[in-house]
């Protein structure tokens, strides 16, 4: 209040007060929406996630091709001839090898030819997961010298549509890797050429068929 004035000559200040019901619950923010940096933030997880799903996939993909290179014959395809024998064609991968899958007792495997495997030298854990039975210890040269390798049986070896059973190997527990060695206690039941990158392989007797008098490898 001045001086001179009197209370009378004093304006009032009138407060109104909202009538708030008990149990309301007031909530105060601060907090202003920006669309704008909203946007932003939305769009830039979308982009992250986008990269994280194209470098995923490519990876992916990229694996793919390396493993069609190493491997051309995953599933080789087999052809029936007019003399009703099994043939399969065999592609030559990137290291100028012949590798393909199939089986080994009915447990898949991969295999690789090597002509200058006598009987076929399977690897321990392969042959233990194959179930082959440790017959006759014996030495064996490979190509990390001579080493203690046991005589076996493989029951049913498939390539294709081309099986043969009670095939002489060895199992050898230097060898590395996962994969057999297809060598020609094998190879020599069958017909085999090459033709440009191409290994043909023909079964000689049909499907799964030997001569009854067929001597043991």
């Amino acid at each position: 209040m001045e001086a001179g004035q009197t209370a009378a000559d004093t304006p009032k200040t009138t407060h109104k007060t909202l009538p708030v019901a008990s149990g309301d619950l007031v909530l105060l923010s601060n907090y202003q929406f920006r669309p704008v940096s909203f946007i932003k933030r939305l769009c830039a997880g979308m982009f992250f996630l986008a990269s994280i799903l194209v470098l995923s996939l490519t990876t992916v993909l990229f694996g793919k091709a390396i493993e069609r290179q190493q491997n051309p014959n995953r599933n080789p395809t087999s052809l029936s001839t007019e003399s009703k024998q099994m043939s399969i064609s065999l592609h030559r991968n990137t290291n100028w090898h012949y590798v393909f899958g199939r089986t080994i007792n009915q447990i898949a495997a991969e295999f690789i030819v090597d002509t200058g495997a006598t009987p076929v030298p399977v690897p321990v854990p392969i042959a233990d997961r194959a179930r082959l039975r440790r017959e006759r210890q014996q030495r064996v040269i490979t190509a990390n010298g001579i080493t203690p390798a046991y005589t076996t049986r493989i029951d049913s070896l498939v390539v294709g549509d081309i099986e043969e059973t009670d095939v002489a190997a060895t199992i050898a527990p230097n060898l590395d890797g996962n994969q057999i060695l297809l060598g020609m206690s094998f190879l020599k039941r069958l017909d085999f050429s090459q033709r440009d990158n191409s290994l043909i392989l023909t079964q000689r007797f049909g499907r799964n068929q030997k001569p009854a008098n067929a001597p043991r490898d």
